[in-house]
């Protein structure tokens, strides 16, 4: 729905001109690629509890089955985090730095309604406001919410009585601290129409016979294997955002998600990557989630939303279960109970987490996996095959003494950031695809942004600031500049001793309801002598763009991207209609 919306502004956006100061196409550009693999571990006795105190010599490393040298050795505890401040802005500047801004892991509670019945979601819900109760001093929180899209519900967050304003309030547009947009009750009703959407979609593309053919057992299939196909779309895409928010918050990331069923697995296995769905599809979503997820150090802590997976297969009513699928009973319920557990454990095991679904108590659930990503050692080497080929790389680390359980990612893609294999859509849609209404920030690329009317105003026809040349009098005209730092972007050293590199930045006004207002936006081809490099790594990269708004309230989706590198940052700001 808001996709199709959107489509001629996202084309608009994706077709920017290339500003007058583009570099010549001639100037020879060395790239630079020094890889470094970081890898967070964790490491605890038979009883789950932490070791501490291990040194850079009791860990020995290995990529494809050969010893790696450690170039760098940290340990992180809890206690041992500096406490984190949030930058002071001036007034109408805002940024899109995540809050956490220590080097020590944070928490995000992901609460999954895609993928949970409403029962099992009421228990989630009880049972993290249980937790938060009793959260331990100086422990880090963010809160998202997954239904037909991914939003943010609470930043990072050491407040407790925040956190539990979050997750107790039943209209969360009234909580302070959430996105910048609220959520309202039209976004919750377009939320069940997509889902429910999914069922005339089916028939649409059959034809409208699927679901009246008279062969029910098949149709009932199908139909089960297209909503499975949907869902784990949308799971992927989340992960991908969630992703890209994280991408800038420094440390490990624990991901503790709470679902009934978890779509897709993701494995280390290269090309033999197997997920739970007919025939293996989606293969390239699930890389592309994959090297996001690494990227931003995220390690995924399963919890299984309905406590212990019972087995309701000997039920005299099995088939009627509440949140179990209609379609499933006896060994056909098994079979996919198995599954999921095994999706479970493989998600967490990829990433270095831990599994959970042996226990009603969530509550314990949570404050054992916050307590097990707490405690980690950071290892990070320069592989010694420096091939950027694409190719899965298997990672395995191994205590030299003592026998102990190591959780740790098991590989990642060697994709140099410039080539195919790591840019699988072009970096410009990548930006537009991030300048929808309702998005939590992407922190790929860290900037600031200053909003307020310029000065002067234009007169009486002048030409319109934007893409929407239909937009009726009276009109404000806006100036939004942008400051990003350059050690954010790409900036490849040139034969002449300049800097050059390639960003774009754009701008999507939306109304209360959703509809864009208008857009612009301008790709600025950067060759930076070495004295404009100098000044830019004092002040960052200086961007502007105008923009003609109606005298009302509206949200500005603003993002920045480094076409080079194939990364982009993005932050949705309100703008209050202007003063009378």
């Amino acid at each position: 729905m808001r996709l199709r919306i959107l489509l001629p502004v996202l084309a608009a956006l994706c077709s920017l001109p290339l500003a007058a100061q583009d570099a010549p196409a001639s100037t020879p550009v060395f790239h630079t690629g020094a890889q470094a693999v970081v890898v967070d571990v964790v490491v605890t006795n038979g009883a789950s509890e932490p070791i501490p105190a291990l040194a850079q010599k009791d860990f020995q490393i290995l990529e494809d089955g050969k010893p790696q040298a450690i170039d760098f050795f940290e340990e992180h505890t809890l206690s041992s985090a500096p406490a984190g401040l949030a930058p002071q802005l001036p007034p109408h500047v805002f940024t899109n730095r995540p809050s956490a801004s220590v080097a020590t892991a944070v928490n995000v509670l992901l609460l999954d309604s895609l993928n949970t019945p409403g029962p099992d979601q009421a228990l989630v819900r009880r049972q993290t406001l249980d937790f938060l109760q009793h959260l331990q001093p100086g422990v880090r929180v963010a809160v998202f919410a997954l239904n037909s899209r991914l939003r943010l519900l609470q930043g990072f967050t050491a407040d407790t009585s925040l956190l539990q304003s979050v997750l107790a309030a039943k209209n969360q547009a009234s909580v302070p601290g959430t996105t910048s947009v609220s959520r309202s009750s039209e976004d919750d009703l377009s939320d069940r129409e997509e889902i429910a959407n999914f069922a005339s979609m089916l028939a649409d593309a059959d034809g409208g016979s699927l679901l009246t053919t008279n062969i029910a057992a098949h149709s009932l299939n199908e139909f089960s294997n297209y909503q499975l196909v949907q869902r784990t779309k949308i799971t992927l895409e989340a992960l991908k955002q969630l992703s890209r928010y994280l991408a800038g918050v420094p440390g490990r990331k624990n991901l503790l998600w709470f679902a009934s069923s978890f779509p897709v697995a993701i494995s280390p296995a290269g090309q033999d990557k197997q997920i739970l769905l007919p025939g293996g599809q989606l293969w390239k979503q699930v890389r592309e989630a994959s090297s996001l997820l690494t990227m931003a150090r995220v390690a995924v802590y399963p919890i299984a939303a309905q406590g212990i997976q019972a087995d309701h297969s000997l039920d005299a009513e099995s088939a009627a279960s509440e949140g179990s699928d209609p379609a499933l009973t006896g060994p056909a319920e098994a079979a996919a109970r198995a599954s999921n557990t095994a999706a479970m454990e493989q998600l967490a095991a990829d990433t270095g987490g831990r599994a959970f679904y042996t226990s009603n108590n969530l509550s314990q659930q949570v404050r054992q996996a916050v307590d097990n990503g707490a405690h980690y050692y950071t290892l990070v080497y320069a592989p010694a095959n420096t091939r950027m080929d694409g190719a899965f790389r298997r990672i395995e680390v191994k205590l030299i003494t003592g026998h102990y359980k190591l959780a740790f990612r098991r590989g990642y893609y060697a994709a140099d950031s410039s080539s195919q294999a790591a840019t699988p859509a072009p970096a410009a849609e990548s930006l537009a695809s991030l300048l929808a209404r309702g998005l939590p920030p992407s922190t790929q690329v860290v900037y600031q942004v200053r909003i307020g009317a310029a000065v002067p105003q234009p007169g009486p026809g002048a030409p319109a600031a934007g893409g929407n040349s239909k937009l009726a009098p009276p009109l404000t005209r806006y100036k939004v500049d942008f400051a990003i730092p350059a050690e954010g972007v790409t900036l490849d050293p040139a034969a002449d001793g300049s800097r050059v590199g390639k960003i774009q930045v754009a701008v999507v006004a939306f109304d209360r309801g959703g509809k864009a207002l208008n857009w612009t936006g301008s790709t600025l081809g950067l060759n930076l002598p070495a004295a404009s490099y100098a000044q830019v790594q004092r002040s960052g990269i200086p961007a502007h763009l105008l923009l003609d708004l109606p005298p009302t309230a509206v949200s500005l989706a603003t993002g920045v991207s480094d076409l080079t590198a194939a990364k982009s940052g993005s932050l949705e700001i309100p703008v209050p209609a202007p003063a009378p």
